[in-house]
């Protein structure tokens, strides 16, 4: 009795579009915390969203970032030598930076970067502390950063609501036509 119940809601769409829903979800969680366990660092996908690394980066470049154990492993050198390194933006760590890490220095036992973006006339007027840093560009996939830049927008936004309310009625319209058309049959 259980099992048949059990086949029959399995069998009702509405359940099988939830089990997909979850899955997908599901599959999204994995890749996203297995490409954080993989590339060792909290952002591993970043869109570009600024022009100060072209042509390097241009804005809306998707990157690959890997973690940096080692200081060492950043390369210091001008463009297109030193290592594009993301760090979080010394005295507002809310807003992450993608430049080129052009100097090194020792203090007091710490790693300090000077980093500068290709397109930028003059170094950053900041030092980056090494703890500060996300990790360096290991790839690039031009444009497709674009998507989230511009679901980001005000815009994007009232187009994923729009698409949302279009997609729910398309699935629950029919069902109330046909649930309508029955009752009106059966007071015929």
């Amino acid at each position: 009795m259980a099992q048949s119940k059990l086949s029959r809601m399995l069998k009702n769409d509405y359940v099988k579009t939830a089990i997909l829903g979850v899955i997908i979800i599901g599959g999204v969680f994995a890749f996203w915390f297995g490409l954080r366990v993989a590339l060792r660092t909290e952002y591993p996908l970043l869109a570009v969203a600024s022009g100060s690394m072209v042509p390097t980066l241009n804005i809306g470049d998707l990157i690959v970032v890997q973690g940096v154990p080692d200081p060492n492993e950043i390369v210091v050198a001008p463009a297109p030598n030193g290592t594009v390194i993301v760090f979080h933006k010394p005295g507002d760590p809310n807003d992450l930076i993608v430049h080129r890490a052009i100097n090194k220095f020792e203090n007091n036992g710490e790693w300090y970067f000077q980093t500068k973006g290709d397109a930028n006339s003059f170094r950053d007027s900041w030092d980056v502390p090494y703890e500060l840093i996300v990790g360096k560009v290991v790839g690039v996939v031009p444009w497709v950063g674009s998507v989230p830049l511009f679901l980001r927008t005000s815009t994007g936004i009232f187009l994923i609501v729009v698409l949302f309310i279009i997609v729910v009625l398309a699935e629950y319209i029919p069902v109330i036509l046909k649930k309508n058309g029955s009752e009106t049959k059966a007071l015929s």
